[in-house]
């Protein structure tokens, strides 16, 4: 028994993949995505599909005015984020991959899945402003669940390869 509790603490050393720390930003960074749904907190979703009223006019008016700012910035900007952001991954994925920096590996595997969300919430956006509000709690809860499906993706893609990294760089 005190060779397993040995083994599992061997591999919690103070490198990217084996930080508690990364961890921890990686579980908040996926839990608050899933929490904020285009920029609306889900309790007020629920609170209008539940009540409706005024709970209902102020989550339409919110996701109304968080769809206009989203497609607003990619009509604007759209190219240059998109561009800036493929820059940046490509030279993360560079320097983690081909070159074996972990600290790089580690901010990739974090970055990577956001671009993929920022894409879905731009999608969704558009959906959204298409249908004119009709729809609307099912496209804000479909989006969730695409959000908390690409989480749960990343977070076992990432602690695979942390955990082959920890395996095979000798830390046992």
């Amino acid at each position: 028994m005190q060779d397993w509790y040995q083994t599992a603490f061997e591999l919690i050393d103070m490198r990217s993949f084996s930080n508690l720390w990364y961890w921890i930003a990686l579980a908040v960074l996926w839990s608050t995505s899933s929490h904020w749904v285009i920029g609306v907190p889900f309790d007020m979703i629920t609170r209008a599909r539940r009540f409706g009223g005024e709970a209902e006019a102020d989550l339409h008016d919110i996701v109304r005015v968080n769809v206009n700012r989203i497609l607003y910035i990619m009509d604007t900007a759209g190219i240059w984020i998109i561009a800036i952001g493929c820059f940046g991954l490509t030279v993360l994925a560079l320097l983690g991959f081909a070159y074996g920096v972990e600290f790089a590996q580690a901010v990739f595997f974090l970055t990577a899945p956001m671009g993929l969300l920022t894409w879905l919430s731009v999608r969704t956006a558009k959906k959204i402003r298409d249908a004119d509000g009709a729809g609307l709690h099912q496209k804000l809860q479909m989006h969730r669940f695409l959000t908390q499906v690409l989480g749960m993706v990343s977070i076992f893609v990432t602690a695979f390869w942390g955990m082959w990294q920890n395996m095979t760089l000798g830390v046992l």
